[in-house]
């Protein structure tokens, strides 16, 4: 292609496994779509900030890194690929991309390096794994020197993967250098409240910023309560509770019902939830047309001023058209 290079098999890695898809990189950015429509990955040429080259087993990763501190990985390139893609890069946008070694040593002991939302765990120079901060739920100081993060339950997960990761813990001893500590704040305790403030978690982080009770939803059948958290969506059933990542949120739609006192919320989710041996891409929820909103966002008024400013209000009263609001201001 003479505006860029086209690739296909391409897989985009996260916590829960990879999804294949096509790439496409361009003089304008970076686009993937994934293979059979749905989760696409847009990034601009502006908001490039950093790009990695790693050899990982069978084929080569790219990990791209962008202005809000998200990092995305793409899998399945040729060394061919590789030289190819560094000169179109190098070229287009200036960037020179690094290259990162994988560790295959074994060893459970090295470095923590904290950039932008990623947490990557290095023996030596080299990259044992990395995990998105995005994920974690909370953190607990076990002891004086163990930390341990727990990672968002997030039953989209499940559905294409047997295992995701879940929890993983830290000992950091007291001669630790890069988390220094006194008698009062051990090393451990500071790594804990580094790991918080750039995950947006602590007290009160569970906590619902809105909840809609007794909404019937059509699919899955049943009555629950739907509560919107800062980074996920619960679904709080008496015999079903799914957690939902914002992240795999791809469509929102409003229809009203016609000739009956209805309006469906329709939320499209890839990879979808699973009950039972049944995978549901859409979670249809039902709310009576005119059904009158009024509800009071729990969520502080730093928070509300500062990262949510220009997008929520502190409440909100209105008929279903609320509920829109609410559901697309909080998911993203």
């Amino acid at each position: 292609m003479a505006d860029g290079h086209l690739f296909n098999n391409i897989s985009l890695g996260g916590r829960g496994g990879t999804n294949p898809g096509q790439l496409r990189v361009h003089s304008g950015g970076i686009l993937w779509k994934k293979q059979g429509g749905g989760k696409a990955v847009e990034v601009d040429k502006s908001d490039l900030v950093g790009l990695s080259w790693m050899k990982v087993p069978r084929s080569n990763q790219l990990g791209v890194r962008i202005k809000d501190g998200l990092f995305y990985k793409f899998t399945g390139f040729r060394d061919q690929d590789v030289t190819s893609l560094s000169a179109f890069f190098q070229t287009t946008c200036g960037i020179t991309p690094e290259d990162k070694q994988l560790s295959v040593s074994g060893k459970n002991w090295g470095e923590v390096d904290l950039n932008g939302n990623n947490l990557t765990f290095l023996v030596g120079s080299k990259q044992a794994f990395e995990v998105s901060l995005a994920d974690v739920a909370q953190t607990q100081l076990q002891g004086k020197n163990d930390v341990m993060l727990e990672f968002h339950v997030d039953d989209t997960t499940g559905a294409n993967e047997k295992d995701s990761l879940m929890e993983i813990s830290f000992h950091i001893p007291n001669s630790n250098m890069q988390f220094v500590g006194d008698e009062n704040r051990p090393p451990a305790q500071v790594f804990r409240d580094k790991i918080m403030s750039m995950a947006d978690v602590g007290a009160g982080g569970e906590e619902s910023v809105v909840t809609f009770e007794g909404i019937a939803i059509l699919t899955p059948r049943g009555r629950y309560n739907v509560e919107l958290h800062l980074s996920f969506l619960r679904l709080q059933g008496q015999a079903n509770d799914f957690k939902i990542q914002y992240s795999s949120v791809v469509r929102l739609f409003l229809l009203p019902k016609s000739n009956q006192p209805f309006t469906f919320v329709v939320v499209t989710l890839d990879p979808p939830i699973r009950k039972g041996q049944t995978l549901y891409p859409h979670i249809v929820l039902q709310f009576e047309t005119d059904y009158v909103v009024d509800s009071t966002l729990s969520m502080s008024e730093d928070l509300l001023t500062t990262k949510y400013k220009d997008k929520l209000e502190p409440t909100y009263k209105a008929i279903h058209s609320g509920l829109k609001m609410n559901f697309r201001l909080l998911i993203f």
